[in-house]
């Protein structure tokens, strides 16, 4: 496995946890957008965790076929779009734990859109 490919996985778990403990943040405040917060977030975590199985089934398979590898690329690019998706509903809330969430979620993007097919068949 490729430095840059651990690096994404670590990130995907990283963001997947954050999600988790902000959870109880959103449904603090009580509010319809909290709330519609909260749903979003669930899902990003799950994609996050989701993605990061992906990719370590992948990079554990001698030789992943073009189409598994692919199907990484694709799983990558959609939770890099939730990732965004979410940092950006994150920092409409304007809180400081919010925000720090959005920043690593934009990192998380950032990495997932970094792996190609090339960066995962290195691996």
């Amino acid at each position: 496995m490729t430095t840059e490919m651990q690096q994404c996985i670590d990130m995907c778990h990283k963001c997947h946890d954050m999600c988790e403990r902000m959870l109880s943040h959103c449904m603090e405040k009580r509010s319809d957008e909290a709330m519609q917060m909260s749903m979003v977030m669930i899902s990003c975590a799950d994609m996050c965790r989701m993605c990061a199985d992906m990719m370590m089934r992948c990079s554990s398979m001698a030789k992943a076929s073009a189409d598994m590898v692919q199907m990484c690329v694709r799983m990558c690019g959609m939770c890099a779009d939730m990732c965004d998706m979410t940092a950006e509903m994150c920092r409409r809330m304007e809180s400081r734990e919010m925000t720090e969430l959005a920043d690593m979620m934009n990192q998380c993007a950032s990495m997932c859109r970094q792996m190609t097919p090339q960066a995962m068949q290195s691996a």
